[in-house]
């Protein structure tokens, strides 16, 4: 395993950032009434993703805490996909584009998950 010295080097962050950006410009096109609903919550919950990532990263001398913050990860990627099926629901993202996102973050759940079954080989 190549030795990581910054969460920015996580294939897992960059994949988040990656959903976070994609989700970012999809959302504009959204209509002008859920810009401060359902926009506003799937932004929020994507970019959450990174964030606790980040958290996490920083919480490495603790395991527990660690996992804590790789769990809060998850469940903000576990929001973001609900708000994504609410989203092709409501018609407001194609459904191939909607099958797109959700794959896409389903493969940031997995490296998730594969990190938190494994999380104090992350930590010193």
């Amino acid at each position: 395993m190549k030795k990581v010295n910054s969460v920015r080097e996580l294939e897992v962050y960059k994949e988040a950032f990656a959903l976070q950006q994609a989700i970012f410009g999809e959302t504009t096109r959204f209509p002008k009434e859920e810009r401060y609903s359902l926009v506003d919550q799937i932004r929020r919950s994507s970019r959450s993703i990174g964030a606790n990532l980040s958290e996490a990263w920083a919480k490495r001398h603790y395991p527990a805490h660690f996992l804590s913050k790789l769990t809060d990860a998850d469940g903000e990627l576990q929001e973001t996909l609900h708000w994504l099926t609410t989203a092709e629901t409501c018609g407001y993202l194609e459904p191939e584009l909607g099958s797109r996102l959700q794959e896409q973050a389903v493969a940031v759940g997995r490296q998730l998950g594969s990190m938190m079954k494994r999380h104090e080989s992350f930590c010193f």
